[in-house]
């Protein structure tokens, strides 16, 4: 029987490409940086790119939040200080927030039946503050950041880390549910957690990383945890 459920936070939950989207624009306005949708578009492949080289253990968090910056920057032809456009990019991510359609309702239902806990790779401050922006902490039985765990997914550091604060922590009744396959699921399944991708874009599938389950929608999900 199913007890545990561990989800991720940015589009999982929480629609992170859009507060992405904003708070680049603004934030490369600020720095008189040209902020077209060409330019939000390459800095989210950039920047999606360095955080799989975290998840590889090839970059460290703070390279990977600085140097995302630099590579968008060199291909720009400027010259900008990027830990300081990091900074300002950081706070305005921390303004306001955007749900996954579905989320509220989601957590609503099945906090009373599960423990429901948070796992993400983000920035401490940053998902804390979106976190208390969009009311959902008080679904969570605790809230597991990478940055204050001291390892990221997917590796098995962290999730271990997570498993030693839960009271009676068992990986047969836990499901780990997110979007990313390189975090998430590979994470999940490398941990022994059953996984459930949320895959709502359609995305490319891998033949290297298969999760247990897949949705693409969240109001999928009560019905899946029905059978398991």
């Amino acid at each position: 029987m199913l007890k545990t459920i561990f989800f991720d936070l940015d589009d999982t939950l929480l629609d992170f490409t859009r507060a992405e989207a904003e708070a680049i624009r603004r934030a490369l306005t600020e720095a008189d940086v040209p902020a077209g949708a060409e330019v939000l578009r390459r800095y989210h492949e950039i920047n999606a790119a360095q955080w799989e080289l975290l998840e590889e253990g090839k970059l460290t968090r703070d390279q990977v939040l600085v140097r995302r910056f630099e590579l968008l920057f060199g291909e720009l032809g400027l010259s900008r200080p990027a830990g300081r456009i990091c900074l300002q990019y950081e706070e305005y991510l921390k303004q306001g927030h955007w749900f996954v359609p579905g989320a509220q309702a989601l957590l609503a239902e099945l906090s009373p039946r599960y423990g429901l806990y948070l796992a993400s790779n983000g920035s401490a401050a940053v998902q804390h503050s979106r976190l208390d922006s969009a009311g959902i902490r008080p679904y969570f039985r605790d809230i597991f950041i990478s940055e204050e765990m001291g390892a990221d997914k997917p590796g098995l550091a962290f999730f271990e880390a997570c498993f030693a604060r839960i009271p009676g922590f068992s990986r047969e009744t836990a499901l780990m549910v997110g979007d990313s396959l390189t975090s998430d699921i590979r994470g999940g399944r490398n941990a022994g957690l059953r996984t459930c991708w949320f895959d709502p874009l359609g995305k490319p599938r891998r033949a290297d990383i298969v999760p247990d389950y897949r949705i693409t929608a969240l109001d999928q999900l009560p019905a899946l945890l029905r059978t398991l």
